[in-house]
Order: C-alpha cells, then sequence, then structure tokens
C-alpha cells in the first residue's frame, strides 16, 4: 500500500523554560525523518522572535513559564496566527486542569512531559510525540499547510497482546441491558463533551477510550461531569455500569469491560501500547464485542491513525450496532475513514446526531432480564 508523505518536513517549534525537557523533545522529534525542529526556545517571547524568522506548522508548548504563562501565549497565537499548537505539561493535578483550559482555547492536543529513564519509556515517548505532532498537521486546525495523510512509522501490536481473540465458535451473549463504547484521539475531548452533554439522567452506561495521558483524563472527566447530566468519572477496576454514567479510561492504562450474569464492569489493566496507543479502543471495542455482543453500540470518533477500526469490526460482527464520525464533523477523519474502508460499519454520522443514536438505541433495547 502507498502512502503519501509530506514533500518537506513538518516543521516544528519546541517552547519550554526547562532546557532538559528541549532537548529530549528535540531528541525524539528529530529521529523522525519527516519531522524537523526549526527552534527550541526558553519562553514565549523568544517564540515570537523566531517566529518573525519562520512559522512553523506545529508548536509544542509549555504552560509554567517566566515572563509569560502558555495560556496567555496559546489566546495571543490563536487571535493574531493560528497554528496547529500541542500542549506539553506536567502530570500534576494543576497541569492537568490547565491543559484542559487549553483545549478549549483551540490547542489541537495535550502530551504529558517525556519520561526518557529506560528505552521502552523512550520508545513510548517517541511514539506519543511524534503521533501527536503528525495528528495535529492532519487537524482541521492546521490551516497553513495541506493535511497530508500519514503513515505511523514504527511497531503497532494487536489487541492479540493484551486480550486474546474470540473463538471461531463463541456462544452468542444473552440479552442484557444495553451499553455505549466510543473511542476518540484528536479532536475526541470537544467531540466527547459535546455527545456527553446532550444524554440525559438515565442514558444507557458508557464506556469511552480516550487517548489522553495518565492524570489528564481524571481532570477531563471532572470537567465533563460539570456539565453533563449523566455521571462522569475516570473508571477504576470494578466500577459497575449503571444508566446515567459514563466511564472514561485512564490515561496509560486500557479499560476491559466484564460480564457477570447479567450485568457489566470494568478492568483497568497495563500492557503494551496496542495500535500505537495506551489506552485504546481496539482493547476496550474487543472486550465490548465479547462480553456484550448485540447488547452494545459501538461509536469511533475523531481521531488520527487506526486505533479502535478493527475492534469496531469485531464488535459489529458480535452484533453490536456500529457507526463512525462522519468527515465534515472530524477534526481528524482517520480512525472514521478507516472504519468505513474495512466494513466495521456503514454509518457515518455528523457529530450532532450521536447523543440521538445512543438515546434510540437505549430505548429500543430494553433488557429482558436485569
Amino acid at each position: 500500500m502507498t502512502h503519501t508523505l509530506p514533500k518537506d518536513p513538518i516543521k516544528v517549534m519546541i517552547v519550554d523554560d526547562s532546557a532538559s525537557i528541549r532537548r529530549g523533545l528535540r531528541m525524539l522529534l528529530s529521529a523522525d525523518q519527516d519531522i524537523e525542529v526549526i527552534a527550541a526556545v526558553a519562553d514565549p517571547f523568544e517564540a515570537a522572535e523566531q517566529m518573525r524568522k519562520m512559522v512553523p506548522d506545529v508548536m509544542l508548548l509549555d504552560i509554567e513559564m517566566p515572563r509569560m504563562d502558555g495560556l496567555t501565549f496559546l489566546g495571543k497565537i490563536m487571535a493574531q496566527r493560528p497554528l496547529p499548537v500541542i500542549i506539553c505539561s506536567s502530570f500534576s493535578e494543576a497541569g492537568s486542569r490547565t491543559a484542559m483550559r487549553a483545549l478549549e482555547l483551540g490547542a489541537a492536543e495535550v502530551i504529558g512531559k517525556p519520561n526518557l529513564a529506560t528505552s521502552q519509556e523512550r520508545q513510548e515517548a517517541q511514539i506519543r510525540v511524534c503521533d501527536a505532532v503528525r495528528a495535529a498537521v492532519q487537524s482541521r486546525r492546521a490551516t497553513r499547510r495541506s493535511a497530508p495523510r500519514v503513515l505511523q512509522p514504527g511497531p503497532k501490536h494487536t489487541a492479540d497482546v493484551v486480550l486474546p481473540p474470540p473463538t471461531p465458535n463463541a456462544a452468542r451473549v444473552p440479552r442484557t441491558a444495553p451499553l455505549v463504547a466510543i473511542g476518540a484521539s484528536t479532536g475526541g475531548t470537544e467531540a466527547l463533551a459535546t455527545i456527553l452533554k446532550d444524554l440525559p439522567p438515565d442514558a444507557p452506561p458508557v464506556v469511552i477510550v480516550q487517548h489522553m495521558p495518565e492524570r489528564f483524563t481524571m481532570a477531563f472527566a471532572q470537567r465533563l461531569d460539570g456539565l453533563c447530566r449523566v455521571k462522569v468519572s475516570e473508571a477504576a477496576s470494578g466500577d459497575v455500569l449503571r444508566p446515567g454514567l459514563a466511564l472514561i479510561a485512564p490515561g496509560d492504562h486500557h479499560l476491559l469491560l466484564r460480564r457477570v450474569g447479567s450485568s457489566y464492569h470494568v478492568e483497568v489493566v497495563d500492557g503494551p501500547y496496542v495500535a500505537r496507543h495506551r489506552p485504546s479502543v481496539d482493547v476496550l471495542f474487543r472486550s465490548v464485542a465479547q462480553a456484550a455482543g448485540g447488547n452494545a453500540l459501538g461509536l469511533l470518533l475523531t481521531g488520527m491513525g487506526d486505533d479502535g477500526a478493527r475492534g469496531l469490526l469485531e464488535m459489529r460482527q458480535a452484533g453490536a450496532r456500529t457507526a463512525a464520525q462522519d468527515e465534515a464533523t472530524s477534526v481528524v477523519f482517520g480512525m472514521p475513514r478507516e472504519a468505513l474502508r474495512m466494513g466495521a460499519t456503514d454509518q457515518a454520522l455528523p457529530l450532532d446526531r450521536m447523543a440521538g443514536e445512543i438515546v434510540n438505541w437505549g430505548r429500543k433495547n430494553v433488557a429482558v432480564d436485569r
């Protein structure tokens, strides 16, 4: 299969007051032949000076910096010269809340400061940082250049490394209460807010994988909980699904659905990156296919790459109803496109119809035995 690469490297500017973080990010990005670091500066004033010479395709921006904080600089960028900005923040509680605010202001993505202590951590950090840069270029906010479809390089595990595939003669799942599984990546924080805010308090339970770093998912869940009529929480092992509850996979962990009798609970597990992500949508969707079968509705939202497409196909093959976000409302159409291409769904829905799809699904599928 032929994949289109940019004619020129993606030009990246790093803005962080820590010299060690600047060195680490430069090392990770420079190892990718399709990415060029054009500047690594200590604060927004130096960044503004560099931007008079060359405007980057993507900016990696810290939040806590001297002279001017990242949020203020982000606001100025979006008002004066919009470009894709990736927030690179610490895992602190305060940093996580501020990063959520950055997404509201127009940041394309949030990633954590890289940990480079071991070879595995360096490899995972490079995947996170480089994929975030690629996704930012492909996003609808990338107005300065065309958005090529780029293949993410490197190894990519399937869900098999976390959860075995179903056996050919697996028994069909008995009817239970309906539930919803959603996967999202770049642009997903806004998409999920749009969907969950429109759900009634008695909506079917929802399990979610949003590609987001550790601890940021807790801040994200808390923010949504304050906006929605359903209860939104970061998932913990043993949490039982019930109507009016939405559970978000914690960053850096996979989320599995388990069935006990006619009820469901979740399990949070470690494991390798799957489809270059942890948490992985493919892992969640496979577990939903096996545990819930035709009792589930699967929705795959905006995001780069193909995480979730194979899992959505497994859900459909197990009898679940499936749908993908349409191109017009996706920030990045990669994941939904792959799902449609491989036949995981034939239904592409605009974002504003997703909540209605969930409500209708719940009303049409009432459990026989609760």
